[in-house]
């Protein structure tokens, strides 16, 4: 492994952990020439996940754009940043699960809801808000109504 600052070919692992429930390994490394320290994770490569969105058009599935969907929903509550990270690495793990690389846009929402819910009342609200496209105001009065 290169060196990220010096470019120096020769890096030694100094720490090795599991991370992601398993799906990650961590490695600390060092560098035997300007004896700086970095991090890298290796993951197996998969094949990737196509989102099938309401419009029909297939995209990749976006792990970063999932959070920050979420982070969108969760501002100002009492989500923290390792929930919503968990949120992200258990919806990520239930799409690898599935034997198929398609999956439609609603599942996910639907997965993202089910653990908001459990989470926050105002933060699945909100996602749901947007997930469900709440077209008037007695959709969402029914819906807080269900929470409550």
């Amino acid at each position: 492994m290169h060196c990220l600052f010096c470019k120096h070919e020769d890096t030694d692992v100094i720490e090795t952990r599991v991370a992601e429930g398993g799906a990650v390994i961590r490695r600390r490394r060092a560098c035997g020439k300007c004896d700086k320290r970095f991090t890298t994770y290796e993951r197996v490569e998969s094949n990737p996940i196509l989102i099938i969105k309401r419009d029909k058009r297939r995209e990749r599935f976006d792990s970063q754009k999932l959070k920050n969907g979420i982070m969108r929903a969760t501002g100002k509550t009492t989500v923290s940043a390792a929930n919503i990270d968990e949120i992200v690495n258990f919806v990520e793990s239930e799409l690898r699960q599935d034997s198929t690389t398609e999956v439609d846009s609603r599942v996910i929402g639907r997965l993202v809801a089910k653990r908001l819910k459990k989470l926050d009342k105002v933060a699945y609200i909100r996602f749901a808000s947007v997930f469900r496209r709440f077209v008037d105001v007695e959709e969402f009065q029914k819906e807080v109504e269900r929470l409550l």
